[in-house]
């Protein structure tokens, strides 16, 4: 299969989001489907999300580009800028944030009156004509956890009124495990795609706890054409999952989507580093791309593709320390590097990168050869007394070479100044909700669309590999 051409690009528009939202919410608001409350919530996860370039203020964009190897920073217009980028679209990207607060309670009046919680935002709540204030809470969501966990509080009092609370029950979760639990009484089987409704005089200390099993799944693209029908995307619950990748796009699955995808533990991020050099006032890190080691200018930014290759997971040979916090600290000790976007994948002795683990694949972080504290060097485990080694010239894209203590003769130290590195903190981690999803020709780092900024990415996958 080829892949999409550049006029055949899948894309999604803030305007057309925005447009549809409004028109889900409306729907909503006259059926009480939960279909609708179901596409807000994609949208506002996977569309209103994804056009902010992370917390810079005013830095929007207009199209989400979704071809594979594809980053929304050489989209069809980039990202904006703070000031100078108003077209009329930027405008409606803007705008799009208010929608952070909106759609998320809906109230009936009557003689019971009703509120239902279609969107699940820690927020609060004053529900006057009830006279109570819900509170909303949200807890932490990680990929080594199953669950979508939401707390409702209620303060104040009804006074001898009844009022009816519905909570909806998405359609991407699963009856089985799903709980509703009231002042810890169980209320219940709960069904996927519905609303659930408490009818009852309101207290303070009322407390409306919920579980929601989360998974991973997939779905194909929206096109019937033949040559596209094996092109899914991965989807966690109601997010949206990318793959750091510059194309590659062949997945190979298995019976059932645990199969070739796995959470990331987060206990990894602790194993992440970034090794750098300094030179005449400038920073390079040491940089895996293309299956090539070098050396590149540290990026001025985070989110960046720079950033991405120049982030390691280290391995340690003794796996008593797998778990432990080692980070900067890590010297002595006989390690494995794997690339951050190219998981299960390590560098070897030879420079190259290989999915074999072998005694070829460990090197040796040693105290520097320069002699200063905090640099630390890195031999090779089947030939010691040989270093990775950046050069002297210290440009940007230098290639790392393999320099060896008894055939190279060090002039003036720069033997030792190129073997020798430091442990910086990682200029990348790992998203809270990540997974590692296998390829044919390599894995894939998967994490939320919403939270990638100019980093390549690959949103659908061929599964037909």
């Amino acid at each position: 299969m080829k892949p999409f051409s550049e006029t055949f690009i899948f894309s999604s528009r803030i305007v057309s989001n925005a447009s549809g939202m409004q028109v889900s919410r409306n729907l909503f608001r006259w059926t009480k489907e939960i279909a609708y409350a179901d596409y807000y919530e994609r949208a506002l996860i996977n569309g209103v999300l994804s056009i902010q370039r992370g917390t810079d203020p005013g830095v929007m964009i207009y199209m989400l580009p979704q071809a594979p190897g594809r980053s929304k920073a050489i989209s069809y217009h980039g990202w904006g800028t703070k000031y100078d980028s108003f077209w009329c679209c930027y405008g409606t990207g803007i705008e799009s944030f208010s929608k952070l607060g909106d759609s998320i309670y809906f109230e009936e009046k009557g003689d019971t009156p009703a509120l239902s919680i279609i969107q699940y935002i820690p927020s609060t709540f004053n529900w006057k004509t009830a006279g109570v204030t819900v509170t909303q809470q949200l807890e932490p969501l990680s990929s080594s956890d199953m669950n979508f966990r939401v707390s409702l509080s209620v303060s104040g009092k009804t006074n001898g009124q009844s009022a009816t609370l519905n909570v909806r029950i998405p359609t991407w979760t699963s009856a089985s495990g799903a709980k509703a639990i009231l002042n810890d009484k169980d209320l219940g089987s709960v069904t996927p795609g519905s609303l659930l409704s408490v009818t009852k005089q309101w207290n303070s200390n009322d407390h409306l706890s919920l579980q929601f099993p989360i998974a991973l799944r997939t779905e194909a693209i929206k096109d019937d054409q033949p040559e596209y029908a094996s092109l899914q995307a991965i989807l966690f619950g109601p997010f949206v999952l990318a793959g750091l990748s510059s194309g590659d796009w062949d997945a190979k699955t298995g019976s059932d989507v645990s199969d070739w995808i796995t959470a990331v533990p987060s206990s990894h991020n602790s194993q992440l580093m970034t090794f750098t050099q300094e030179s005449s006032g400038r920073t390079f890190v040491l940089s895996s791309s293309n299956g090539s080691l070098t050396m590149q200018e540290r990026p001025a930014v985070d989110g960046t593709d720079t950033a991405v290759h120049a982030t390691f997971r280290v391995h340690p040979q003794d796996a008593a320390m797998l778990h432990g916090t080692y980070g900067a600290t890590l010297k002595d000790t006989s390690v494995q590097i794997e690339p951050f976007d190219m998981p299960g994948t390590v560098i070897t002795n030879n420079l190259t990168l290989s999915a074999q683990k072998s005694a070829g694949s460990f090197f040796n972080i040693v105290p520097g050869l320069d002699g200063k504290p905090n640099s630390v060097s890195l031999e090779l485990g089947t030939k010691p007394g040989c270093f990775l080694v950046s050069g002297a010239d210290y440009s940007a894209g230098a290639k790392i070479q393999v320099s060896c203590k008894s055939s190279v003769q060090s002039i003036g130290g720069i033997l030792e100044q190129a073997a020798s590195f430091a442990q910086a903190a990682p200029l990348r981690q790992y998203h809270p909700v990540s997974f590692v999803a296998k390829g044919v020709k390599r894995n894939f780092l998967l994490e939320p669309f919403y939270s990638l900024r100019d980093e390549f990415y690959t949103v659908y996958f061929n599964l037909a590999a």
